[in-house]
C-alpha cells in the first residue's frame, strides 16, 4: 500500500477492569471504512484497551508500509498522552505508551487526533462485537475479527 494510512481505533472493557477488547477501522480518503480488525485481550481496564487499539493501528500501518499515519480516537487520555500534553503516570500504561511512541516515531509523519465518541462509532461497534463473540465462545478464547467493506 505505502503512502498514507488513515484509521480510527477504540478500546473498551465491560467493567473497569473487566473483559476487554480493541478495534481498528481502516479508512479510505473519503473516510469510509475499508476494513476492520478487532481482538479481545482478557481482563483489562478501558485505558489499557484503548492503548492496545493504538498499538494495533500502528502495527497495521507498518504492515501496509505506510509512510504517513493519521489516527483518530475518542480517548482523550491516549491522544493527549501521545501528544505530550498529559504525563503517563499509570504503570500499566507506560509499556503500551512506550511501544506506541516507538512505533509512531518510525513513520515519516504521525498525526493523532481526538474525535467525539459519536464519530468513532464503527470502531466502537467492532469492540462490542469482539466482546460479544468472546463471551459467546467462553472465557479464555482469543477472537480476532477481520471485516472488509464494513461487513462483519
Amino acid at each position: 500500500m505505502g503512502g498514507r494510512f488513515v484509521a480510527a481505533f477504540d478500546g473498551g472493557s465491560r467493567g473497569n477492569p473487566g473483559p476487554a477488547a480493541w478495534a481498528v477501522v481502516v479508512l479510505d480518503a473519503d473516510g469510509a471504512v475499508v476494513e476492520g480488525h478487532a481482538g479481545t485481550i482478557g481482563r483489562a481496564t478501558n485505558n489499557v484497551a484503548e492503548y492496545r487499539g493504538l498499538v494495533e493501528a500502528l502495527r497495521l500501518a507498518e504492515q501496509a508500509r505506510a509512510e504517513d499515519v493519521d489516527l483518530a480516537s475518542d480517548s482523550e487520555l491516549v491522544v493527549r498522552q501521545m501528544l505530550g500534553v498529559y504525563k503517563v503516570r499509570h504503570p500499566d500504561l507506560r509499556p503500551l505508551y512506550d511501544e506506541a511512541a516507538k512505533r509512531a516515531g518510525a513513520f515519516r509523519s504521525f498525526r493523532i487526533r481526538h474525535v467525539p465518541r459519536g464519530r468513532n462509532a464503527d470502531a466502537d461497534r467492532l469492540v462490542n462485537l469482539a466482546l460479544d463473540r468472546a463471551e459467546a465462545a467462553g472465557a479464555g478464547e482469543e477472537i480476532v475479527l477481520r471485516t472488509a467493506s464494513g461487513g462483519s
